[in-house]
């Protein structure tokens, strides 16, 4: 199981996103996506989020609010438990990632992107600022096959990325 963290900084509308372009191999090569990585031993995940802001971004956070835990399960990787931060104030200066190109996106246009279908599904609880929640997302290769939300079910046909409300209800 691994143990990671994702941090969505917030500016002026948008949002700080990250085209995993660079490395060879990569599982999210080619999607746009948060900074973060994976906690180092004895790291909590507000000290990881601050590390890997300022490691991939130069940027060091100010004020952070930790969102939510999702579960990503997969039949390619091994079980992951990312806990989801958004920023809202950091000082410094921004430097290129190894990893990919930054940029800084308007939060209307990050549904757009390529991305992981359960980003825009956790991206969705942030727009509508869901209290903390637990999101459980299941893939079978790239395809999202399941979600739920604080445990419920969620029915994807529903969601799909249209804008619909992932309010937890099953469907």
């Amino acid at each position: 199981m691994r143990l990671t963290t994702l941090c969505y900084l917030e500016r002026d509308g948008a949002y700080l996103m990250l085209h995993r372009v660079r490395k060879k191999v990569d599982p999210n090569k080619g999607k746009w996506i948060g900074v973060g990585g994976g906690l180092e031993p004895d790291e909590t995940p507000e000290e990881c989020a601050v590390r890997e802001v300022r490691e991939e971004t130069g940027y060091t956070m100010l004020s952070w609010r930790c969102r939510g835990l999702v579960t990503f399960v997969s039949d390619l990787w091994e079980t992951e438990y990312m806990h989801l931060f958004t920023c809202d104030r950091f000082t410094g200066e921004e430097h290129p990632c190894d990893e990919g190109e930054l940029a800084w996106v308007p939060k209307e246009k990050v549904p757009e992107l390529p991305s992981w279908e359960g980003d825009r599904i956790f991206l969705r609880l942030i727009q509508l600022d869901r209290p903390y929640f637990s999101l459980k997302l299941v893939y079978q290769g790239d395809a999202l096959r399941e979600a739920a939300l604080d445990g419920v079910p969620l029915s994807l046909a529903d969601y799909a990325g249209n804008g619909g409300e992932p309010d937890g209800s099953a469907g």
